[in-house]
């Protein structure tokens, strides 16, 4: 099929590569154009492992280009797939203007012969319906436009994998021949189809994030409880997820979720039932927990040092997970305030996070050329997101390195049996703190 898909941002990006490399001819288009210059030589704007591979393959293979002109994107596609952004207000309701700039301009260009315009965009219920009215204020009156939602289950970080090996694709439309014209599309990738109602799809994308990010709170909740009573939260997890009601998955404890959609549609979804007169209760915990959980490790080094001014630290990690540049209500971010505003000189390091951090913070930090620079020489050291390259450094060598060894660890990882090996004074999440005494300060040594 002949295919558009408006916004090469990391949803759009993903989408159209991945289409391109089953057969359909693409098109991708974004208003960016030092961005598009960068897409048309198969240059990722984005960091997602194996994307500048698909980028360049399907590029070379014809069945990916890309443009800035609605014209150029419209005018043959039988499907137009909307992946455009939809931040949130200061009131937690998603922002729309984007979404309706793009539909009436795909109204104005779009031919009129049943074309199905596809929001992919993560939007609330109902949206859809607004949608094919800016398409229809905006076209001629022959034109007979087909909408559907098919909202993206994308982990960043493994998008590429988890689009040809996903656990459902959904589909919600009016008619059976959208419907089936639709699975068509997607056939090739091999996943499950399910087909519902419009609004059912759009309410499916914001449930499941939210029950994810519910998992999320309650885990570190448990992981809180475990650490004043004594218990050990990885036991605890591994004794819940084994029961197949319950299951494994998204029960890691740590210092909370962040990135581009559950802080954003958790968010909505509180704002949606509020517009409906419902007041999601269970949900704003679950935001609440979050918030706190996110500047846990700030706490545990003000209640370690009683006082935070002049103490150097580092921190490794940036991204809101690992194999992503995305720092989007990464935890990161927000310690990086707090300990400013309590007078720390910090030091940080990403693999990839690095850039986007800068465009942040600027020089009120400093910046490591790798992760034992952020180490070296420091009062404290905290770890706030998982890279594997950080879980295989020894904590002997962290604490050589360190000017006090002092470790606030809110990934997990490394084990209580290395910290005290060791001789670290080591503080995770929902697990007994390992710490020495009298406190190790010495001079820096490599």
């Amino acid at each position: 099929m002949n295919v558009s898909v408006i916004g090469a941002g990391y949803v759009g990006l993903v989408t159209g590569a991945c289409l391109a490399e089953i057969g359909h001819h693409v098109i991708c288009l974004d208003a960016n154009k030092e961005k598009v210059k960068r897409l048309k030589k198969g240059e990722s704007p984005i960091y997602e492992p194996g994307l500048d591979k698909l980028l360049k393959k399907t590029n070379q293979s014809g069945h990916l280009s890309f443009t800035t002109e609605y014209p150029v994107a419209c005018k043959k596609a039988e499907v137009i797939i909307i992946a455009v952004g939809t931040p949130s207000r200061p009131d937690g309701s998603a922002d729309l203007s984007a979404l309706q700039d793009v539909a009436e301009k795909i109204g104005s260009h779009a031919r009129d012969n049943g074309t199905i315009v596809v929001t992919k965009s993560t939007v609330p219920v109902g949206t859809n319906r607004k949608v094919q009215s800016w398409l229809a204020t905006h076209s001629s009156s022959a034109a007979r436009f087909k909408i559907a939602s098919n909202p993206e289950f994308l982990r960043e970080g493994s998008a590429i994998h988890d689009t040809f090996n996903g656990d459902r694709i959904v589909i919600g439309t009016d008619d059976e021949e959208s419907a089936m014209r639709l699975e068509t599309l997607v056939a090739p990738f091999g996943v499950p189809v399910l087909h519902t109602s419009i609004e059912s799809a759009e309410m499916i994308k914001y449930s499941s994030n939210a029950f994810l990010a519910t998992k999320i709170s309650f885990i570190n909740e448990i992981a809180n409880l475990c650490e004043k009573l004594g218990a050990n939260v990885e036991d605890v997890a591994r004794g819940m997820g084994m029961d197949q009601r319950i299951g494994s998955s998204f029960l890691q404890a740590g210092i909370g979720y962040g990135g581009s959609c559950f802080p954003k549609d958790t968010n909505a979804l509180v704002q949606m039932a509020g517009e409906m007169e419902h007041e999601f209760e269970l949900l704003e915990s679950v935001i609440h927990v979050n918030a706190k959980q996110q500047v846990k490790l700030v706490k545990m080094a003000k209640q370690h040092f009683k006082d935070l001014k002049g103490k150097r630290a580092g921190i490794l990690g940036l991204s809101f997970k690992p194999n992503t540049d995305d720092i989007r209500e990464a935890a990161s971010m927000e310690m990086i305030k707090q300990l400013l505003t309590e007078g720390v000189h910090l030091t940080v390091y990403d693999p990839v996070a690095m850039e986007n951090t800068r465009s942040v913070h600027g020089s009120s930090v400093s910046f490591a050329d790798n992760c034992f620079e952020a180490i070296e020489d420091q009062d404290m050291l905290f770890i706030a997101t998982e890279w594997e390259e950080f879980k295989v450094l020894r904590l002997k060598t962290i604490s050589k390195l360190m000017k006090t060894p002092i470790l606030f660890d809110g990934r997990n990882c490394f084990s209580l049996e290395e910290a005290k090996e060791a001789r670290i004074h080591y503080y995770s999440i929902g697990r007994p703190a390992v710490t020495h005494t009298p406190a190790m300060k010495k001079p820096h040594s490599w």
